[in-house]
């Protein structure tokens, strides 16, 4: 009989197959305010991920530690790469969804929709066309980061698709707060967190799933209900499991939802991105530090499969 480790917790067999029992759960960096938004830079052979109050995107490498990327960042969240690998981030302070270019300049994608400000663009995909989806919760302008507050324009929590020629349309607007997406391995399918309100047990802390239909999404209903706490970031594997933050560390759904398993974490998780040199490696932010361990599948976006 196999003994799994401490942080290992399986509910399905299927989640054996997904998991080494060798496995470790290893804190790579730690002594940050809000840990968020990790993605993997195979090519650099390294981790940036965003440290929000403290207005910093930070780098992580095995032999280099930790590092500063950018400071200043204006409060971003989420991060992914786009289709030519350049970093695309969510801004709280500058409400905007800003690209890193190679030169390092930045370029704004998206600040407004019909003529107002967006509310505080908080976690992005890029699909394999090139289009640009993210989400607009307020959860950026009214949790008072070092003072910063700001009022709402916007008159829901939106979920929008920048296209490739800059047109910005809104593809779903009945959410309380929109927060981590990801596609399916074949964009088939996009899942979206309804993270709602943390002082409000009424709202259903849940996934919801989407078909996508071009530029257009149709609602599929509710994929997976998160408990304990609320999900948060979020991505598929390449056989199409989602791979979601909780409240007790990372929880795993096989495409039908049903729960797999639970990589547990001591702190609550934001997100969570497959990388690493062989692309097996999954890096989990959490509160105060940033976690890595094994696993035995590769995300489902490409730029997370190892180096090339």
């Amino acid at each position: 009989m196999i003994t799994l480790p401490p942080h290992l917790e399986i509910h399905d067999d299927r989640f054996a197959t997904l998991v080494h029992p060798m496995s470790t759960l290893d804190e790579i960096a730690t002594g940050f305010t809000w840990t968020e938004g990790p993605v993997w830079f195979g090519d650099h052979d390294c981790l940036l991920f965003s440290d929000i109050p403290s207005q910093r995107i930070l780098r992580w490498s095995e032999g280099e530690g930790v590092s500063v990327f950018r400071s200043g960042s204006g409060f971003n969240n989420g991060n992914t790469r786009d289709h030519l690998g350049r970093l695309v981030g969510c801004r709280h302070g500058t409400r905007d969804v800003v690209r890193t270019e190679f030169d390092g300049s930045l370029t704004a994608l998206a600040d407004s929709y019909e003529g107002k400000r967006l509310n505080s663009p908080n976690d992005v995909v890029v699909s394999s066309d090139g289009a640009v989806w993210f989400t607009d919760p307020t959860y950026g302008i009214i949790s008072n980061f070092e003072g910063y507050r700001a009022e709402p324009e916007q008159p829901a929590r939106n979920v929008y698709r920048l296209s490739p020629d800059g047109d910005l349309k809104a593809v779903a607007s009945d959410f309380v707060q929109p927060n981590g997406l990801c596609f399916s391995p074949d964009e088939r399918v996009l899942y979206i967190a309804e993270s709602g309100s943390s002082h409000d047990d009424a709202v259903p802390s849940v996934i919801r799933k989407f078909a996508v239909d071009g530029a257009t999404l149709r609602d599929l209903g509710a994929f997976a209900h998160i408990t304990p706490g609320l999900p948060d970031g979020l991505r598929c594997d390449v056989l199409g499991n989602v791979w979601t933050s909780a409240a007790d560390g990372v929880q795993c759904f096989a495409p039908d939802g049903a729960l797999l398993g639970k990589i547990l974490v001591p702190q609550i998780v934001s997100n969570l991105c497959f990388g690493g040199r062989d692309g097996h490696r999954l890096f989990i932010t959490a509160k105060t530090s940033v976690y890595r361990v094994f696993v035995d599948v590769r995300g489902a976006e490409p730029w997370t499969r190892g180096a090339a």
